[in-house]
């Protein structure tokens, strides 16, 4: 029993080392809020920890299942403030633009940012903050909302598309 106890501390470490960095960015670029961020992590984390289950799927699941866990927190903090969260925390982010060439459009005033990003509909809001706020490829995005990949993949053209749109205005 001590060996298996050691075993899920040890996993339980490595898991924390490899994804909590990661998923912090994610966290403050989608609440727009670090010490709010540090709370869902520190929740996320405290209920793999307590997981009865556990995990058991295997290391390629491990991170759209930390990102499932802290998605599903940041909903359950919407819905009781029934306000949504603000996207981004820095001054400087960077967009890449979708399909057209790799151009990048870069904004450098957070607030026109800010009022820009509350226009998009909530979905493509939170498909743009997880492909670039946590950088998780259409697939893992898919594979979290348990959406197509091909619906993913509108969300993020659309929403940059409409994010482009209300930038030029």
């Amino acid at each position: 029993m001590l060996t298996s106890r050691r075993h899920r501390e040890s996993a339980f470490d490595r898991l924390y080392s490899e994804h909590a960095e990661p998923l912090l960015g994610f966290l403050v670029y989608r609440t727009g809020d670090r010490p709010l961020a540090e709370d869902i992590l520190a929740d996320t984390f405290e209920r793999v920890l307590t997981s009865a289950r556990g995990r058991r799927r295997g290391a390629q699941n491990e991170r759209a299942w930390l990102y499932t866990i802290a998605l599903n927190r940041l909903r359950d903090l919407a819905r009781r403030s029934g306000a949504e969260q603000r996207a981004l925390e820095r001054a400087l982010v960077t967009v890449s633009e979708h399909d057209a060439g790799g151009a990048l459009v870069v904004v450098e005033d957070r607030d026109e940012l800010d009022r820009a990003l509350t226009v998009l509909p909530r979905e493509e809001r939170e498909a743009l903050a997880l492909r670039y706020g946590a950088d998780l490829s259409l697939r893992e995005i898919a594979r979290l909302l348990d959406a197509k990949q091909t619906t993913v993949d509108g969300r993020v053209y659309r929403g940059l598309r409409r994010l482009r749109e209300q930038l030029a205005a």
